[in-house]
């Protein structure tokens, strides 16, 4: 699986609190499936492009 996030974004959204480092490779699991859903709701309406609403 690809790195879909960036530790360092994820770290100054979250401010001041802590990250456990099992935490970065927990949500880059749930984008990676957040964004295959989206691609097969698209692809079920017969389109290519991704569009906010497959979210």
């Amino acid at each position: 699986m690809a790195d879909l996030i960036v530790k360092a974004a994820v770290k100054e959204a979250l401010d001041d609190k802590n990250v456990a480092s099992d935490f970065y490779e927990a949500l880059d699991e749930e984008v990676d499936e957040l964004l295959e859903d989206a691609a097969a709701r698209a692809e079920a309406n017969d389109r290519k492009t991704v569009q906010p609403r497959d979210l």
